[in-house]
């Protein structure tokens, strides 16, 4: 099956009852503590920069850790990326 438009685009993409269409992946409001640190360490342009699915996914696994530790661990991480601008979750795209 070839696609030939994202995914990612609105709720009527998905019908469970027809081949080929995913479901809809939450969007998550980015919080204030995130947009704080991505303003202090001047990465707010890198975050804009990425595709909405990567934003999403970089708050989405960021709020979604239960302990604070890996909450910060995860937020070093976006940062690290950010700052590096090949990378996304490890993933170095060059």
């Amino acid at each position: 099956m070839e696609i030939s438009t994202p995914i990612y685009q609105s709720e009527d993409c998905f019908d469970p009852g027809k081949e080929g269409t995913l479901p809809v992946r939450p969007r998550y409001p980015m919080p204030d503590f995130i947009r704080d640190v991505l303003n202090e360490h001047r990465l707010m342009d890198a975050y804009h920069a990425r595709p909405p699915y990567q934003q999403n996914d970089y708050i989405g696994w960021i709020t979604r850790a239960k302990l604070a530790a890996t909450k910060k661990k995860r937020l070093d991480q976006m940062l690290d990326e950010l700052k590096r601008g090949n990378v996304y979750m490890k993933w170095n795209s060059k």
